[in-house]
């Protein structure tokens, strides 16, 4: 064991270095992919419309991994899923109370 930790020390520090750093860098753009997934709920709503939630979500997370490809690579497509489902209720309650954003959205649909 002592020989093993000698031998490979330095890689063992180094993986763990990259591996905290990478997730200090998720945990930092948290806001911005919560800002961005409401976005991307909302345009997808207005482009697609309602009863279409799984290509939504495709379109969804197809753009996330184009904006965000380096979180990307750590975010299972079913943790992303509960991501999106908090940013249609954040969505849901936007359009509830702000009529501009609810005629964005509905355009003329109503």
């Amino acid at each position: 064991m002592i020989d093993f930790i000698l031998n490979y020390g330095w890689d063992i520090l180094i993986g763990l270095l990259f591996l905290v750093g990478a997730i200090f860098f998720i945990l930092n753009q948290r806001k911005n992919i919560k800002e961005w997934l409401l976005y991307a709920v909302i345009e997808a709503e207005k482009e697609l419309g309602s009863k279409t939630g799984r290509i939504k979500l495709r379109q969804v997370f197809d753009s996330f991994i184009v904006t965000f490809p380096t979180v990307s690579k750590f975010i299972s497509f079913n943790a992303f899923s509960r991501l999106v489902d908090l940013a249609l209720v954040e969505m849901k309650k936007l359009i509830e109370s702000n009529a501009q954003c609810k005629e964005y959205v509905e355009g003329d649909k109503q």
